[in-house]
This record gives C-alpha cells, sequence and structure tokens, in this order.
C-alpha cells in the first residue's frame, strides 16, 4: 500500500487530541457545519473508511474515496481546527462517496490526522493522510542503465554467483491468481533464458496456480527458493531446469514475504508479516525445523517483512511493520534477539545491512524515508527523505552504495553510507525490489500500472561508472 491511509478507533477525547482540535473549535465547526441536533442517533456500528488515491504532495489535489458508510450519511472533515470540506458529504446506496481536497502548498511532509465528522446517524473518526515528499531526479550521469521488458507481474529477483543467473519471480493480481511464473534471466543481455508456471494449487478448482513471490538462491545445492504467498506456501526448484525439487504443504507459513538462504548452515528463514515469527527450513533435507519466535519491547505482537542476513557475523536482520522495530537475531547464540525500536519512521518494509561498518538501512514506507542505524546501539545515524513508498532497500559492499526502491514514487534511489543522496533514478512504475550480483551490478523489478503501461513489468541493471 502505498498511501498509509488508515481508519484508526479513538475516544472522542483522544480524536481531539490527535487532531489538535480544542472542544470550542470543534463546536464551532460542528455549528457551522450541521443544522442537526448537535446530540443525534450514534452510529453503535460504525465501519466507514476514508483512503487517498495515489501519492499526494504539497500543492497538489488530494483525491479521497470512502466507503463502508450508511447510505444517506453525511460526513465534514476536519482538520488542526479548519473545514476541508464546505458541504458534507453524502454516502451513496451503496455507501461510498468521493472528494477531492486542495493540498496547501506549504504543507509539512509527513502524516496528517483528519478528523471524519459524521451524522445521520453520528461518530466521529480520524483517518491519515499522507504528504509525501517530491524528491527530483538527479544523478543519472553516474550510472549505466540498461533495461528489458519481462513477463507480467514481477516481484523479486536473486542472483547466483556460481551460475551466472538471474531468477526472478512474478504473479499476476489478486487471488484466484491464475499467471505466475519463475523466470531465468540471462544478467549481461537481460534475455529470459527458459521459464516455469508453477502447479494448480491442490484443493481448488478456481484455476489459481502455487504463484511465487519472493525469491532466494542456493548454489551449495544448486536449488532456488521461492514463497507461495497466496497459499501460505513454499517452494524449491531446481536452477539447472527449473524443475520443481518440493512443494512444502499449503499453511506452513503464513502469508510468506521474503525468503534468505544461509547456505554455510544449510538454512532457509522465511518472513510472514502477519506472524511473530521467522520460519526455518533445513536446505539439504528440504524439511521445515522449529520456528525463531521474535520478541518485542511494545505490547504487540512483531509482524515479519523483509530480511536481510550478514552471514560472516551469523546475524540475521529483520524489520517489524506492526511494531516498528528493528530485530537482530544472532543465529549462533540460541537465536539471541536485540530489538531496537526504530524513531521517526511508520510503516517498516526493508531492510539491509553495512557488516563492514555496522550499519543497518531501513526503508519505512508509511513515513517515505530511510533510516541508517546504527547495528550496535540502535541510534539512528541518518534520516533521509527518499520518495514517497520507501519499500525495499539492499547494500552492495562493492560500491558503499545502498539502492532503495520506492513504489510511489517510481524511483530508485543511491544512498551511501553518509546519508548522502548519490542518484535518484527513474524506476518505472512501481519499483518493486533490488537485487545485487556481488559485481557491482543492482537489478531493479518494477510492477504495472495497467496494460498499456510502457514502463512496466522490467528488469533494469544499474552500474556505478
Amino acid at each position: 500500500m502505498l498511501i498509509n491511509v488508515n481508519c484508526i478507533r479513538r475516544t472522542p477525547a483522544a480524536l481531539l487530541r490527535k487532531a489538535g482540535l480544542s472542544a470550542a473549535v470543534l463546536s464551532l465547526s460542528l455549528a457551522n457545519a450541521f443544522a442537526a441536533p448537535a446530540f443525534d442517533q450514534p452510529d453503535a456500528d460504525f465501519r466507514g473508511s476514508l483512503n487517498a488515491a495515489g501519492v499526494v504532495y504539497a500543492g497538489s489535489e488530494a483525491q479521497l474515496a470512502g466507503r463502508g458508510f450508511t447510505p444517506g450519511q453525511e460526513v465534514i472533515l476536519l482538520q488542526n481546527g479548519h473545514t476541508l470540506t464546505p458541504q458534507a458529504l453524502v454516502a451513496d446506496k451503496e455507501g461510498n462517496l468521493s472528494t477531492k481536497i486542495a493540498i496547501p502548498a506549504d504543507a509539512a511532509v509527513g502524516v496528517h490526522p483528519v478528523v471524519m465528522q459524521v451524522s445521520k446517524p453520528s461518530t466521529a473518526d480520524i483517518f491519515n493522510l499522507k504528504v509525501s515528499p517530491k524528491v527530483e531526479l538527479s544523478g543519472q550521469d553516474k550510472f549505466e542503465l540498461q533495461s528489458q521488458h519481462l513477463v507480467p507481474g514481477l516481484y523479486q529477483s536473486a542472483y547466483s554467483p556460481k551460475n551466472k543467473v538471474l531468477f526472478v519471480t512474478s504473479a499476476v493480481g489478486r487471488p484466484p491468481v491464475k499467471q505466475s511464473q519463475l523466470v531465468k534471466v540471462n544478467p549481461k543481455t537481460l534475455a529470459v533464458e527458459a521459464s516455469v508456471t508453477p502447479a494448480a494449487q491442490k484443493g481448488r478448482d478456481d484455476g489459481q496456480v502455487q504463484a511465487v513471490y519472493g525469491v532466494d538462491v542456493d548454489d551449495k545445492q544448486g536449488n532456488v527458493w521461492v514463497t507461495n504467498t497466496r497459499s501460505s506456501s513454499i517452494a524449491v526448484y531446481s536452477q539447472k531446469d527449473l524443475k520443481l525439487v518440493k512443494q512444502f504443504e499449503d499453511g506452513v507459513v503464513s502469508h510468506p514475504r521474503d525468503v534468505v538462504v544461509d547456505e554455510k548452515t544449510d538454512r532457509a528463514y522465511v518472513s510472514s508479516p502477519g506472524a511473530n515469527t521467522i520460519a526455518v527450513f533445513d536446505t539439504k533435507k528440504l524439511t521445515q525445523l522449529d520456528p525463531i519466535e521474535l520478541q518485542s519491547k511494545t505490547r504487540n505482537k512483531p509482524g515479519t517483512m523483509s530480511l536481510a542476513l550478514d552471514a560472516e557475523k551469523d546475524r540475521l536482520y529483520t524489520v517489524s511493520a506492526s511494531t516498528n522495530e528493528l530485530i537482530i537475531v544472532d543465529l549462533k547464540n540460541d537465536n539471541a534477539q536485540t530489538v531496537f525500536p526504530v524513531p521517526g519512521a511508520r510503516g517498516l518494509a526493508g531492510v539491509s545491512v553495512d557488516s563492514k561498518n555496522d550499519q543497518v538501512y531501513v526503508a519505512a514506507q508509511g513515513s517515505d524515508n530511510l533510516l541508517i542505524i546504527n547495528a550496535k546501539d540502535g541510534s539512528v545515524q541518518h534520516d533521509i527523505k527518499i520518495g514517497a513508498g520507501a519499500l525495499n532497500v539492499v547494500f552492495d559492499p562493492e560500491t558503499s552504495l545502498a539502492y532503495v526502491a520506492s513504489r510511489g514514487a517510481g524511483t530508485v534511489t543511491a544512498v551511501n553510507g553518509k546519508g548522502e543522496i548519490v542518484a535518484n533514478l527513474d524506476g518505472g512504475s512501481f519499483p518493486n525490489h533490488v537485487s545485487l550480483d556481488g559485481e557491482g551490478n543492482a537489478y531493479l523489478v518494477n510492477k504495472s500500472k495497467g496494460k498499456d503501461d510502457q514502463t512496466a513489468d522490467r528488469v533494469t541493471r544499474l552500474h556505478l561508472k
């Protein structure tokens, strides 16, 4: 999700504090906004929500869409004591509504709480409207770029140093997902050398296949590991001919996202945004082992997003979007964990590590920033506004640069360890993931905005001159 606009249930007093409204201001606003009595019928089962479409910038117009309202229900939007809607918005017979609001040119970047004052029947709620930073393109002269269209629905990629091949996953649409491929790509020409469509998912009659999403390579065993997110499963394919080596049972990992392989210890680790565990597999025996149960310093359970392995120091890094924490697992010390809160960030999504300099790079999709964190004490060394929807990040020790894919901004950004943007490059539609080959090349894959999108579903090789 690009905009991080969520309805949050709160008490009336909390609503006032969060939106920066005094009781007097709110009373005055309501008096002007509604002719009905101040205490009309309350909505005891309110399910309405508002979302902003696309990326919202200062000086732009935000397109809002609402759903789940009671037909005929009226909504006034308030922000910091000001009415954003001159007239009440009225939900149609399906409970939907829409409007546009002007964002001031001097609006601060960040998440702004907006009060929904609702009547007929009445309630109040808050939704978060995110104003994203607009980072201009730069540094194109510092990189050599080569791009090639592949197949629809690109998701992630992983490079095999042993076989010098790039493996790319793709999956199209929401369930039932009928179109998915694991693709073998020549890293020099970016041409497709081979591909395979996963088998149909057992127990379903709607044509859904075991669609592939996350990916990593195991050169020691000659395999490719993928996550089957929609079926909560994992699959292993042969690098040589893309034949299926093993399909694990559905449900072995809840909605798996990323997979990383530790060839030194014959282990594969799989993240799950909806679970407080990292799943563990034996890559030699192809069996599932006991998971790593994660800790949090909050009252909520962590949910794992990206994974980064520091094989030399036997550490596994992940970030939790639900608790906004960085979690470091010591794989050699009985999976002991170090948990660092990440201030100034929302919706953590991507993580990578510079082992030599003990720096961790964290991409925050909800707050549009990249944070460089001291791996020893958790302190934030640099906080960089990187672009809307900063989703994934990878650090390249060959160039000492981190590459950040920002879905909303449509960019891939190169950042050094000092927190300086070296280049901000056009990444096409919805940049999704960046991988490395260990030879100074980075590979970006992006997704599509629609069938007529000429910049979609491409793999782009980036090479620092």
